[in-house]
């Protein structure tokens, strides 16, 4: 496959590959300067956006380009489904090699188009350049009615914490994938949660719809480093039972529980529930596990509980910034 010759013919490629019939929410779509966003009556407007960089996020020449394309998006649509949204667009700022602009480009908007429809979230516009790493930011433009998100600052003492899914699979399919030789596959669920995260869409809608969760967010640096933020913007402490944590069955035991606690890029929703309203939560939503593992408390401390010993629980996950 040939490499596109200049921008005009990169930012054609990608518009071809990415064009979508679903631009309701669009007045004006790609090929314009901007776009015109059309907001639905009655809702309210989610903003955010997510940094995918090579050797930092993602390794060139172990995860394959679909897979690049498909989790770009993901993880930013996962802020979305946090607040109990729907993802609406999304705009996309790519920078590569000229040597990336073949067979790898066609590749990598193969999965990123998977995703888009996927997610209901269409292409608006966005940017391109070259630069000798690939460097991907995704901006997404979500809606949720108006009066209906759910944000980090609700949890009250007393509420109990509840986590969907497995918690470090991600983190193990990554440390699977370090020890694959060339390009990785997904050949287990840990390969596949890590390649291809799924957000928590409809969980998060349902929990909004029904104003079940009291706060939310998602698993994306870890749960020992997201639960403090969580409890911070509440003002709240938590105490967390580790033997209730919904550990993969991949790992070997030893490893499971460390891996729950500070393993990223799970992309689950960790969320609290009033204890009224605990009858109301299943065990599953649609298949997907849903574990109660703990609950808020007024002290400002996170405690977790392994064979009756409370002791602090301390972030271990993702942190760009934390000195070794």
């Amino acid at each position: 496959m040939r490499k596109t010759k200049d921008e005009n013919a990169l930012i054609a490629w990608i518009e071809r590959a990415l064009r979508s019939g679903k631009a309701r929410p669009l007045a004006v779509g790609l090929g314009d300067d901007a776009a015109l966003w059309v907001p639905e009556p009655g809702y309210e407007t989610i903003l955010t956006c997510d940094w995918f960089l090579q050797d930092s996020h993602f390794l060139r020449r172990k995860h394959p380009p679909d897979a690049i394309g498909w989790k770009c998006l993901a993880r930013a649509v996962s802020d979305v489904a946090a607040m109990g949204g729907k993802p609406r667009c999304f705009l996309l700022s790519l920078a590569l090699p000229v040597s990336l602009t073949g067979k790898w480009l066609s590749f990598f908007l193969a999965g990123l188009r998977r995703a888009s429809g996927r997610l209901g979230c269409v292409l608006a516009g966005g940017d391109t350049t070259c630069q000798d790493k690939v460097l991907i930011s995704i901006t997404v433009v979500g809606e949720v009615g108006r009066g209906h998100a759910i944000q980090r600052s609700g949890a009250r003492p007393g509420d109990l914490v509840f986590v969907s899914g497995t918690l470090g699979e991600a983190e193990l399919g990554l440390r699977l994938l370090r020890r694959m030789r060339g390009m990785a596959k997904a050949t287990n669920a840990a390969l596949r949660k890590h390649l291809y995260p799924q957000p928590r869409l409809a969980l998060g809608q349902w929990l909004a719809e029904n104003r079940l969760a009291t706060a939310m967010m998602d698993l994306s640096d870890g749960f020992s480093t997201d639960l403090p933020r969580l409890c911070a913007a509440s003002r709240v402490g938590a105490l967390i039972y580790g033997n209730s944590l919904p550990v993969t069955p991949l790992a070997q035991t030893g490893d499971a529980q460390d891996l729950a606690l500070n393993g990223g890029d799970d992309y689950e929703l960790l969320f609290t529930v009033s204890r009224k309203k605990e009858t109301r939560m299943p065990h599953k939503f649609q298949g997907l596990r849903l574990t109660r593992i703990g609950e808020i408390t007024r002290e400002r401390k996170i405690l977790l509980i392994n064979a009756r010993k409370p002791a602090r629980l301390r972030p271990g996950g993702w942190d760009p910034f934390r000195q070794s």
